[in-house]
């Protein structure tokens, strides 16, 4: 279901357009500013190079979870599997992650898009073990390194906190994502590190 902001929007930009429309029905050919407005929306809807990239990725994975809890010491291990699969007429990319952490079951769901308009790759991403939402916005290169920055509440501090995120590719079939965030000293730590490897060709 489209959030109440982005709804309203497409809601707001369509009750301004119908009329528009409705007045030049009949007419041999419509206003200079209708058809711009509709080039506009058609352009920012049109998936492309970058929901391309995104759709390469798709498929069934392996992870190796690595989380830092205490800066400076040896990660907790963990494994999980991933599925990725493109929807919304291949132009968005939903990951589902089944895993373990902290040695309980463990499910996250992302949702990953480019935006046509802002120019901007972006991300969400819930879990089993919060009912917040983290929402990330960053930029990748032609071979899918990217780096994000997210924010999210901290269930502690109850505060807004920033993190910032990379992946890059090791190979056609590995990908490698990690996390970082403020540590107890308030300076960068590696939070988190996740291998995928793919599973078939």
């Amino acid at each position: 279901m489209p959030c109440k902001h982005g709804l309203s929007t497409i809601l707001i930009a369509l009750s301004f357009a119908a009329p528009l429309a409705a007045q030049e029905t009949g007419a041999a050919e419509m206003s200079a500013e209708t058809k711009a407005m509709m080039e506009a929306f058609q352009k920012a809807g049109t998936p492309g190079e970058p929901h391309r990239q995104l759709a390469s990725m798709a498929g069934s994975y392996d992870l190796t979870v690595k989380s830092w809890h205490t800066p400076g010491a040896e990660p907790m291990v963990d494994t999980g599997t991933a599925t990725r699969r493109m929807m919304l007429g291949d132009r968005v990319m939903v990951e589902d992650v089944s895993s373990q952490m902290m040695g309980q079951a463990y499910a996250g769901q992302g949702l990953h898009g480019y935006d046509n308009v802002t120019g901007k790759y972006w991300s969400t991403w819930a879990d089993s073990m919060s009912t917040g939402l983290m929402v990330s916005e960053g930029s990748c290169d032609a071979a899918m390194s990217c780096e994000y920055t997210g924010k999210y509440h901290d269930p502690v501090s109850k505060q807004a906190q920033t993190t910032r995120m990379t992946t890059r590719w090791t190979d056609k079939g590995t990908e490698v994502f990690e996390m970082y965030g403020p540590g107890h000293d308030g300076k960068e730590a590696k939070m988190m590190e996740i291998t995928y490897k793919k599973r078939g060709p």
